[in-house]
């Protein structure tokens, strides 16, 4: 098998008889199905053994997340390409082929995304990725065409291939080689972040990860957790620090994580006032989780070469998003993401 679509499944039968019909349709003759199922407790395994046996299953031990459920099941697909799919997409016609063409163009490219627009507001593009990632030097994640909230229509406005910071876990094309040399994703973060940090290592490492407009995919969002949720607060939050500490350049580690106590110390009041307590503990917690594997952690860190600030906006994304007002990708200085 050349190329292998790899969907996680976690009682998502709803998501897997909606749109699985339309991803056999648009897959090519080198292209393989599989999914992967994180110990659903639905009847998502009998409805895929029924409906569609054509599809291989590998059964996960149990629901490890994100990270460790696609680690598990990637140890035993042999493909030259992987793709991870999450089950809330929808794939559109030819969604592959100029993806996988993009990447053999250069052998310096690792990974790659499509064009990610919204299932239910298709003129828009989708938080989780829209076209394409990118991190702020304070660890705050955006995207060409999603700045924290404000998501913006697709006016064509975007459609060039472009390399980017980070990939989207939702719809994620990367090579296999690559894949285990990077060690998969670090099974710790569960789920959320874990694709920035895997695409972190992946700029270290000195590849490129790529967006490609040809291909387009709608995404619902939101399939396994609600986006308000202090379990995603949480995850966030102590994701982001472990993504920091494990990938920032040495020179400028302190600097930021003072001002991010800063900042997550203003975020967490204002959930408490405008979310409650539950969002508050959750800032909270994620922070005394940090500090309590920071060991571990910093033997992660040891392990890796850090210094790429490649595609880093180097400037405050808080800042020109909340004081600026700048809502925009196309309102950030190119400069500000040069080395």
């Amino acid at each position: 098998m050349r190329i292998a679509v790899v969907i996680l499944n976690w009682n998502g039968k709803n998501f897997l008889q909606k749109f699985l019909p339309a991803l056999i349709q648009h897959i090519d003759a080198d292209t393989g199905v599989i999914v992967a199922d994180n110990a659903s407790t639905d009847d998502s395994v009998e409805f895929l053994k029924t409906n569609f046996p054509q599809i291989r299953i590998i059964l996960n031990p149990d629901n490890g997340g994100f990270a460790r459920g696609y680690n598990l099941a990637l140890k035993q697909v042999d493909a030259e390409y992987y793709v991870l799919l999450n089950s809330d997409i929808e794939v559109t016609e030819n969604w592959v082929r100029p993806v996988i063409e993009l990447m053999e163009k250069d052998p310096m490219i690792g990974a790659c995304q499509p064009k990610i627009r919204s299932y239910f507001e298709p003129k828009k593009f989708e938080y989780a990725g829209a076209a394409g990632g990118f991190i702020d030097k304070y660890g705050y994640p955006f995207c060409r065409g999603r700045m924290f909230l404000h998501i913006e229509e697709d006016h064509g406005q975007y459609d060039d291939i472009y390399e980017i910071f980070w990939a989207s876990g939702a719809c994620l094309f990367v090579k296999s080689k690559l894949y285990h040399e990077l060690g998969g994703f670090d099974e710790d973060f569960f789920a959320h972040m874990e694709e920035i940090d895997f695409c972190w290592r992946m700029n270290n490492a000195g590849y490129k990860i790529m967006y490609c407009p040809e291909s387009t995919v709608f995404h619902i969002g939101g399939g396994t957790l609600p986006k308000i949720s202090w379990r995603k607060t949480y995850l966030n939050f102590r994701n982001n620090f472990i993504l920091l500490y494990k990938n920032l350049p040495d020179s400028w580690l302190v600097r930021v994580f003072a001002v991010r106590l800063l900042l997550d110390g203003i975020a967490a009041m204002k959930f408490l006032i405008q979310a409650g307590f539950k969002d508050f503990w959750a800032v909270a917690r994620a922070h005394f989780s940090f500090y309590s594997t920071l060991s571990k952690t910093r033997q992660k860190r040891q392990l890796i070469k850090q210094g790429s600030v490649r595609n880093i906006y180097k400037g405050s994304l808080v800042f020109d998003y909340f004081i600026l007002r700048k809502r925009k990708f196309s309102q950030l200085k190119p400069s500000r993401f040069k080395d």
